[in-house]
């Protein structure tokens, strides 16, 4: 009896694996397309994201081309005075390239290390509540808008810096700079946290293992691998840096000069577009849309060549 009771039990599971192996295939068919369906909707915002880009650089080229033909190339990127309302107006751009330069490197050279050591410190040494804490103020400073670092940086930072070096005139480029290097440290503090956070704890076993302090392995193992996230920290930094305008404007003094002097009045790429472009036409105009243009240019390159360099460690 027990054998025929076996007998029939698998008669009625042979019976029932076609009906399962059919749900089988219906609920992979379905996964399938539904994947496929994801599939193409990221693709599809991707291809939006690629196509903004593309619409961007097309309608600077188209608008910005015109002055510099007009202008000439060497006049525009190497000529010394802006004068855009005189009567005989000249549209030279080289005091506001040299003022963007030397106000993202300055930024750079504040910001970075101390945005670096902060992520080092919150990431591997700070406790969990202090960490918290911390992360909290850096979120709340990412948070503050562009215009409340400008009227802070007037209010506050400008009067300090005319009465500590006494000066005529504190909105300078140090004032830029300073307020630069402080806008730029909640990107790299931020990602260059997730970057050390994210290093596997094996790693720094092992460098305790051999005999290495702590801060040696922080350092030497645990910074090293995660240098392409902090990389890209830094590569967001400048990115902001040199894009910034309103607060930029309302501190630098947002005066054409060559930038000769860190307590100069200058004007940045961006501030030269934002502040002229409301009443600007004709050739004037064309000509903010050629910074436009090459400011576009200067941030490609810069992030063109970080890649590369970063390409070529790993290689």
């Amino acid at each position: 009896m027990p054998i025929k009771e076996n007998t029939n039990k698998n008669r009625t599971m042979r019976k029932i694996d076609p009906l399962q192996s059919l749900n089988s295939w219906d609920k992979k068919s379905r996964h399938q397309t539904i994947e496929h369906i994801i599939h193409g909707i990221f693709l599809l915002l991707g291809l939006i994201a690629v196509g903004c880009v593309l619409v961007i650089t097309v309608y600077l080229v188209i608008s910005g081309i015109p002055a510099i033909r007009e202008i000439g190339l060497f006049d525009f990127l190497f000529g010394e005075e802006w004068a855009s309302t005189a009567a005989e107006a000249r549209y030279g751009i080289l005091p506001f390239i040299l003022t963007s330069i030397y106000g993202t490197l300055g930024a750079i050279v504040i910001g970075v290390p101390i945005g670096f050591m902060t992520a080092v410190y919150l990431s591997k040494l700070a406790s969990p509540r202090v960490k918290s804490v911390m992360q909290s103020a850096v979120s709340m400073l990412a948070g503050i808008p562009s215009v409340v670092y400008g009227l802070v940086g007037m209010l506050v930072l400008v009067p300090g810096i005319r009465k500590v070096f006494d000066v005529p005139d504190g909105a300078s480029l140090l004032a830029a700079i300073v307020v630069l290097a402080i806008m730029i440290l909640p990107s790299i503090i931020k990602m260059s946290v997730t970057a050390l956070d994210a290093v596997p704890k094996e790693y720094e076993d092992a460098s305790f293992a051999l005999g290495a302090t702590p801060i040696e392995t922080y350092f030497k193992v645990s910074v090293p691998a995660a240098k392409s996230g902090i990389a890209a920290a830094v590569v967001l930094g400048v990115g902001r840096a040199i894009g910034e305008a309103m607060a930029v404007m309302m501190v630098a003094g947002n005066v054409p000069n060559m930038p000769d002097s860190l307590f100069q009045s200058v004007r940045f790429l961006t501030t030269a577009v934002a502040s002229e472009m409301a009443y600007s036409s004709g050739l004037q105009q064309q000509a903010l849309f050629s910074i436009a243009l090459v400011l576009f240019f200067f941030i490609m390159l810069i992030n063109a060549a970080l890649n590369f360099l970063l390409k070529r460690e790993k290689e």
